[in-house]
């Protein structure tokens, strides 16, 4: 059973993580509009949790920082209620480091952002 918290540990912070993730030729995206996802699979260290994100919401989309932090409140709230279909599908060796990146110009309802989550994150534990 997952913790249906997203703790510090769960979010991508170290700038070495990020730019192994945008800068390596290792990873992969989707996208399912308004979002993209970038990830990418890599052997787990101990005391690391299976599954790291990040969140980013350019500042080119929204230029009110209300604006982006309403978005990355949003899909942060999706990823917690959905996070145990990753937990289940990853082998216990391996650590995803996932990025979501928001493409819209407007806000999504909830709902839909919550919808557009699960769909990537089924489509990505099919690919695990």
């Amino acid at each position: 059973m997952v913790a249906p918290t997203l703790s510090k540990k769960e979010r991508i912070v170290s700038q070495k993580l990020i730019e192994t993730l945008f800068g390596g030729g290792n990873s992969q995206s989707m996208a399912a509009f308004p979002l993209r996802v970038v990830y990418m699979r890599r052997i787990r260290l101990e005391q690391q949790p299976p599954v790291q994100m990040l969140v980013s919401v350019p500042k080119k989309r929204f230029k009110h920082a209300v604006d982006r932090n309403r978005v990355k409140r949003q899909i942060r709230e999706a990823f917690r209620h959905h996070k145990e279909v990753l937990y289940a599908a990853l082998p216990s060796d391996e650590q995803l480091l996932i990025a979501f990146l928001w493409l819209s110009d407007r806000h999504c309802a909830t709902q839909e952002v919550e919808q557009r989550i699960e769909k990537l994150m089924k489509r990505l534990a099919e690919k695990l």
